[in-house]
């Protein structure tokens, strides 16, 4: 009995020493709301962290103003970095996931304005509010004739355009479905939005080349997303209800919703996870629908249990810019 035991200890030891997680430490700008220090919403790099611990890997995450943190990377002084925008020079030493966010930049001014702009170069003569921590690129800066106003936050930027000191603001598209998914009055009353992103960006995990493991981390690491979209977990860490995205694989967007307040008519709209090839996809209205992890070919054919408005209470709680601004 003593042998028997003494095997069956011994291959779960050994299977112990197999689970131990693989350990990342992983860099990132100081970003909200996609990555921030400690504490703060960054949705990025929770998303993943989660993806990385479900498939047995333990995510370290700093973030600071690096300067660089590509070179800190390289130089080994980190494995990699939870957002990182793909370029064929980072390519060369690092393993980039599949993208799980895309960062889309829409254009918003105040009620009435037009927004109808699909570049940059539509906007001379205007004072363009931006992040100044953000990269944009260097478009920006080859415009003649546009006046670009570097703010702290978007809340600065809101306030300014609010007041008239910025005739426009960028804001990246995930911010832009919060404040339509739970501030959708004070949108009405002050805000003109734009219908199409002026820049788009596919936003990936990425990791040295000569880290142990790094191509199998990645391929894990990208079935688990697609895992975390099919049951809601995606969702959550969004806190959104409503995101779209392919998760079959059959070129069409589905309406994937976590939680079991799917709303009283069929969503228009939805956060696309993967950009603006999606903003207006064919046979709008017609796609189908991801709930609990089960799929639905149309609004009719979802359970009449999930048909309820969140309520004012609950929207409350995600309130994201504060439009109470003396004018």
């Amino acid at each position: 009995m003593r042998i028997v035991v003494s095997i069956l200890l011994l291959v779960f030891l050994s299977a112990g020493v197999q689970a131990q997680t693989d350990t990342l430490k992983l860099a990132s700008d100081i970003w909200p709301p996609f990555t921030n220090v400690k504490g703060q919403k960054s949705v990025a790099s929770d998303l993943v962290n989660l993806a990385l611990r479900r498939v047995g890997v333990t995510a370290i995450n700093q973030a600071g103003a690096f300067g660089d943190v590509v070179n800190e990377i390289r130089a080994e002084n980190f494995d990699g970095s939870s957002a990182l925008w793909k370029s064929e020079s980072r390519e060369k030493d690092m393993v980039f996931s599949a993208p799980y966010l895309h960062n889309q930049l829409i254009l918003v001014g105040r009620k009435g304005a037009e927004v109808s702009a699909r570049s940059f170069s539509a906007l001379k003569g205007y004072k363009l509010g931006v992040v100044g921590t953000y990269a944009y690129g260097e478009e920006l800066n080859q415009i003649d004739g546009l006046e670009v106003v570097s703010g702290s936050s978007d809340q600065e930027n809101l306030e300014r355009l609010i007041k008239d000191e910025v005739d426009y603001i960028l804001v990246d598209a995930l911010l832009v479905e919060y404040l339509l998914s739970y501030q959708e009055e004070e949108v009405k009353s002050y805000l003109a939005i734009g219908k199409w992103p002026l820049l788009s960006k596919s936003l990936h995990f990425a990791i040295r080349k000569n880290v142990t493991n790094a191509e199998s981390i990645m391929t894990r690491f990208n079935k688990e997303i697609i895992r975390m979209m099919m049951d809601g977990t995606f969702n959550k860490v969004l806190e959104l209800n409503y995101i779209r995205a392919d998760i079959d694989g059959d070129g069409k967007l589905e309406m994937i919703m976590s939680g079991n307040k799917a709303g009283s008519n069929a969503p228009i709209g939805g956060y696309s996870v993967f950009g603006p090839s999606g903003t207006q996809p064919k046979g709008f209205g017609n796609h189908s629908y991801y709930i609990d992890g089960k799929k639905y070919d149309s609004w009719d054919e979802v359970p009449g249990q999930y048909k309820t408005p969140m309520s004012t209470e609950e929207a409350s709680k995600f309130k994201i810019l504060n439009f109470g601004i003396k004018k």
